[in-house]
């Protein structure tokens, strides 16, 4: 995301989206918040995160809520992507999302990239009713052009039905670690698709940099790592499709 902010000015934001079917059958958008640099457009079929400022930049602490009441589909973009950038402390970025029964979220904003010296924490805290149908892609590339990653970590924790069905966190600290064979084994790029819903399959598979992990509640996890972000959209969007072609929000469309 791209903008201005004054030199050292960090922000705490909060923004927020609430999906709701009309008497027609329609989603409408009874809530729309933007706040800080956290600019919520509704556009093309989707809720986009439009930057207001560059960023993160060290030290915001910027908060999505997203709310899917009973019945309503809401997709989820972003105009570009998000540079996490160094400044003064860490900077966090958190999502929390409600979706009732018979409800559908489809959240894939472009890439997140850890530029040299950052130190960043994403979090998404998502909550499924019985029912209810959820999309959730995430991409993250470790640096700019030419340069190191700064520290990253993310978390994705989902509750379906009332019941855990994800507690997935991966933390980019140290390149000793990360760069091994069992974390990145030297990939630029990572990424994940989460898929919950009924009728999904159960089959487990890892080959290309791909691994597909079905859970033990309704959903399955694709993980994937590249050299970079044009190769991980594609072995993302390949799996995808080829493991969950009737997912209620599948193919992956961007």
């Amino acid at each position: 995301m791209t903008g201005g902010r004054s030199p050292g000015r960090a922000y705490t934001a909060r923004a927020a989206v609430t999906a709701e079917r009309d008497a027609s059958g329609r989603t409408r958008l009874p809530l729309l918040r933007s706040d800080g640099p956290l600019a919520l457009r509704e556009a093309a079929g989707a809720v986009y995160l439009v930057g207001a400022a560059a960023g993160p930049l060290g030290g915001d602490d910027l908060r999505l809520d997203i709310a899917v009441r009973e019945g309503a589909s809401l997709a989820v973009r972003s105009a570009a992507t998000s540079v996490a950038l160094p400044g003064a402390g860490e900077s966090r970025l958190t999502v929390r999302a409600d979706v009732a029964a018979g409800g559908r979220l489809d959240f894939a904003p472009e890439p997140a990239v850890a530029a040299a010296g950052c130190r960043h924490r994403s979090a998404a805290r998502i909550t499924l009713a019985a029912g209810a149908a959820l999309r959730w892609y995430e991409e993250l590339v470790l640096g700019r052009h030419g340069e190191p990653p700064g520290r990253h970590a993310s978390r994705l924790d989902v509750t379906a039905g009332g019941v855990p069905l994800l507690r997935h966190e991966l933390c980019l600290d140290d390149p000793a670690v990360y760069g091994s064979g069992a974390v990145l084994g030297g990939a630029r790029a990572v990424g994940c698709v989460l898929l919950a819903g009924p009728g999904l399959p159960r089959e487990p598979r890892a080959d290309g940099g791909v691994a597909v992990l079905p859970l033990a509640g309704p959903g399955v996890l694709i993980t994937a790592t590249a050299p970079d972000s044009a190769a991980l959209r594609r072995r993302l969007a390949r799996a995808e499709q080829e493991y969950c072609p009737e997912h209620s929000l599948s193919p992956a469309g961007r």
